[in-house]
Formats: C-alpha cells, sequence, structure tokens
C-alpha cells in the first residue's frame, strides 16, 4: 500500500481513504480528499479546462478516463509499483489530479509539495523521484539553482507540460542530459495522450497505447483516444501527421496569423527569433499574436515582458530581425507589457496581455 508525503508528515492510503489525517492547509486538505474520494471508488469529478484560448468551463470527468490514463503511461515508461513521485503542480487543475491518480493507481509513495517556480527547493537531497510532472517554468528554475541542479538531474523521469517548452530551456535539457519528455494534451484528453523525448531532433510526439490521430481537412489535430468521452476528438492544433501514433506540432490554428493574405504561425516563428530578442533584452517572456490593423485585416505584433518600454532598444530589435528573418516575418510592431496575464493553469493568456500591452 502506498501512502502520501507532506514535508514530514506521512499518511497510508489506508489512513486517507478513512479520512484520518489533519491538515489545517487548504490546498493539502483538499489534495487529500480528493484521492479520499478516489480511494472510496468515486466514479467522476468536475474539472476546470485551462482557458488557453476561450473561457474556462468546467467539464465532468469519469474514472474509468483516468484509470485509463496513468495505465496508457505506466505502460509508456514501464514504471513499476511503488516507484517514488512527485506532485509539484496544482492539485485543482487536471494535471495536478492525475499526479495523484497515478500515484494511487501504482501504489507509489507520493511527494506532495505546494505548485511554486522551484519545488525541489525543500526536497532533501537523499531522496530521487523515478516519475514527476513540471511546467516549463519549473525546470528552469531547477535547472539555474545550484542547490536544485542535481535533484533535477536524478529524476528518473520527468515530463513537462502545460504549454511548449522554449528553445533555451530544451537545449539546457539535452545538455544536460535530463531523461525529459514534452506532452501533448488537454483536460479533455485526461492529461497527455502523447509525449516526445526531449533531444536535438525535432520534437516527435508518440501516443499513448490505444491512441490513435490524424487530420482534417485544414491540417488540424483529431484524436481518438480511450481517456476522451468522444469517439473521436477534434481540436485547433495543426499538425504533421508522420503516421497513425506519431506526429509534430506545428502551432494553434486559432493562433494563426492572416496578415495581408499571408499566413503566419507564432509558435513556428517564436523560436527562430528567440536568440536575438535575448541577445537585446536578456531572457524574457515575449509572445506573437495578431493585432487588427485596417489595411491588411491583421497585423503581427511582438510582445514582450518588459517594465519599460524604450523605443531605441525596440528600433535595435527590429533591425537584428531584419538580418536573420523573413521579411513577411518581422513583427510590424513592438508592445511592451510589464505582466503577462495568466490563465488558471498558469499559461499566458495572448488576447489578455494584448489588450494591456502598450
Amino acid at each position: 500500500m502506498g501512502k502520501i508525503i507532506i514535508q514530514n508528515r506521512e499518511y497510508s492510503f489506508e489512513q486517507i481513504k478513512n479520512q484520518q489525517w489533519s491538515e489545517p492547509d487548504l490546498y493539502f486538505h483538499q489534495a487529500l480528499t480528493f484521492c479520499h474520494l478516489w480511494l472510496t471508488d468515486v466514479q467522476d469529478f468536475e474539472l476546470s479546462t485551462s482557458g488557453s484560448t476561450g473561457e474556462p468551463k468546467t467539464i465532468t470527468v469519469f474514472r474509468q478516463q483516468m484509470e485509463k490514463s496513468a495505465a496508457g503511461t505506466r505502460a509508456f515508461f514501464e514504471i513499476e509499483r511503488g516507484s517514488n513521485l512527485l506532485c509539484c503542480l496544482n492539485v485543482w487543475m487536471i494535471a495536478g489530479k492525475m499526479m495523484l491518480v497515478r500515484g494511487l493507481e501504482w501504489d507509489a509513495t507520493i511527494y506532495l509539495v505546494q505548485p511554486k517556480e522551484n519545488p525541489l527547493l525543500d526536497i532533501p537531497d537523499f531522496i530521487s523521484f523515478d516519475f514527476v510532472a513540471m511546467v516549463p517554468m519549473q525546470v528552469t528554475a531547477c535547472l539555474n539553482e545550484t542547490s536544485t541542479l542535481d535533484k533535477v538531474k536524478n529524476i528518473k523521469t520527468l515530463i513537462i507540460g502545460g504549454a511548449p517548452s522554449s528553445p533555451s530551456l530544451l537545449q539546457k535539457i539535452t545538455d544536460f542530459k535530463l531523461n525529459a519528455y514534452q506532452t501533448y494534451g488537454m483536460t479533455e484528453t485526461v492529461s497527455h495522450i502523447a509525449l516526445a523525448k526531449i533531444t536535438q531532433e525535432a520534437l516527435t510526439y508518440t501516443c499513448l497505447p490505444e491512441v490513435k490521430v490524424g487530420t482534417d481537412g485544414e491540417g488540424k489535430l483529431w484524436i481518438e483516444s480511450p481517456t476522451a468521452r468522444e469517439k473521436r476528438l477534434y481540436t485547433n492544433d495543426i499538425v504533421k501527421i508522420l503516421n497513425d501514433s506519431q506526429f509534430e506540432w506545428i502551432g494553434r490554428s486559432d493562433f494563426t496569423i492572416n496578415s495581408g493574405g499571408i499566413k503566419l504561425q507564432p509558435e513556428i516563428l517564436e523560436p527562430l527569433m528567440a536568440s536575438t530578442v535575448e541577445k537585446i533584452y536578456g531572457l524574457c517572456n515575449f509572445f506573437l499574436i495578431g493585432k487588427e490593423d485596417e489595411k491588411l485585416g491583421e497585423k503581427m505584433v511582438l510582445v514582450l515582458e518588459q517594465p519599460l518600454k524604450n523605443e531605441s532598444q525596440a528600433q535595435d530589435l527590429l533591425n537584428e530581425l531584419k538580418t536573420v528573418m523573413n521579411r513577411y516575418h518581422i513583427p510590424r510592431e513592438i508592445l511592451i507589457a510589464t505582466s503577462f496575464m495568466k490563465t488558471a493553469s498558469g499559461k499566458i493568456n495572448r488576447p489578455a496581455t494584448l489588450k494591456k500591452a502598450r
């Protein structure tokens, strides 16, 4: 029988099933309450979608979907029962809940910590993990902190989701030889349905067992998965299908910018200009987005997370981009937002950020 460890307190799954715990902190209390419901065979759960491209919505997810997701991940990585897991994601969202479900289904030891930028800071050096899920921001923080670098390098299997990893993070992961995978999934598929090993090569996503993929007439991905309620789930993601179980992700169709008849895909262009942005502004968050334009219909603008706008610096960046980018791929305007708006799951809310950018 597995257990959950919170700081120096341990609760066996049997104790959690019988509600034998005392956790005044609301976050830990709600996490253990979810585990109690799972262990007492509750069959359906209400979850909130991330709201990355629209308003968040509440959906009902059935126990069988979550069980199949956990089983698919275990089969993909051949994870042994009784492994050590770290749950450092928000347990109110699907990613955090699925880490708890995996641990419960795998009879694992689950180390439960508050979701924060560097979740390994308070983990003792002698503890190592077999399986961990993080968002890109957390992996970056762990790699940049001397005291946690070895800890993250010692993780047997690390999966990264919630948002695409930046080119600089992907490079660090390969430099440090982490056994890390970028995930593809959504709340409607109950966490990931495909994983891509992070290497020097382009990310190739391989589906979990029993998952099939294809595209519609516009090149948008459809998914057939035992973890989804729909027989065939249609997405807004543009992909390149390699075979019935592998694909390359290109970007979201709802992020596509139609500028004077030229279609521009931000997720393709952002990595290409990342090193140039860093050269002028240093490491900072940025994204490309379409802004209404009377002549072009939409114009592509670059939004940077910066405290102040410096016109000279912005012009320097545009001049540098002109030397490395196709002229159609250069932003028509550079905007500054002091802080990026985020969705409930921590993703950048591009439309909301654009509204406050100047």
